[in-house]
């Protein structure tokens, strides 16, 4: 297992090198409750609201109950909804569906959770108190490049098309395949305040270090590219 200080380092060599204005979240699925985090108290509308308060440096756990207010994060967590909860599921589904937002056809093929977590750890990634499953990035698309390039280059990438609704699919596709781009939602950019110039990588936690490694090479490259390019332009472009 990392150690904390490990996570630390890792956060700040990201922020640094993609000029981060929000902390990458980590996020830990797990069969038990961690013993010296704090359990989540309060109520969020998604899943997703739970990195916003990650971000922002709070560290705590969640259990499945506290998933219940979002039916879609429900699914992709793999988390069974209580009865009470099944009749507000079913009326923003055909919500959804009434509006052409998505096709009932589309749900299965969404991807989940393996297996229903008994709780989930959510944290800035430096202040990680268990090593994350998934480390959650937001950034500006030129800095994404970035961070992308690496996860390729590394083979850690999942080499598929950018993921778009709903946002949280992105934790188990990570998970199954490698780094995932996601182009986040309309109900993640609401709840996690993503601004309109922003969108996520995904990673799972056992890459990042080697991804890490792999973007020092990448931002370097990238730099002497970018000189190259505006020589080329300023020799060769005539509008």
């Amino acid at each position: 297992m990392r150690g904390v200080s490990n996570w630390t380092v890792l956060e700040l060599r990201l922020a640094g090198a993609l000029r981060l204005k929000r902390r990458p979240v980590a996020v830990s699925f797990l069969e038990a409750p961690p013993a010296g985090v704090a359990r989540f108290s309060g109520s969020e509308p998604s899943g997703c609201s739970f990195w916003r308060l990650a971000s922002e440096g709070r560290v705590f756990y969640t259990v499945p109950a506290d998933h219940f207010n979002c039916p879609i994060g429900c699914h992709t967590h793999n988390i069974p909804l209580s009865p009470e909860h099944e009749k507000e599921a079913g009326e923003t589904l055909k919500m959804m569906f009434d509006l052409g937002y998505l096709r009932p056809e589309e749900l299965p093929q969404i991807p989940r959770l393996a297996k229903t977590p008994a709780a989930v750890v959510y944290a800035p990634l430096g202040e990680s108190p268990v090593v994350p499953d998934v480390v959650l990035i937001s950034a500006k698309p030129s800095d994404a490049m970035l961070l992308n390039e690496a996860a390729q280059r590394t083979g850690k990438g999942a080499g598929a098309a950018a993921l778009g609704r709903p946002t949280c699919m992105a934790l188990p596709a990570s998970l199954q395949h490698g780094a995932h781009v996601s182009l986040g939602c309309i109900g993640n950019r609401v709840y996690t305040g993503l601004a309109e110039d922003e969108l996520y990588i995904v990673l799972r936690g056992a890459d990042l270090a080697e991804v890490a490694d792999a973007l020092d090479v990448i931002t370097s490259a990238n730099t002497a590219l970018d000189n190259f390019a505006r020589g080329r332009r300023g020799q060769l472009a005539t509008l």
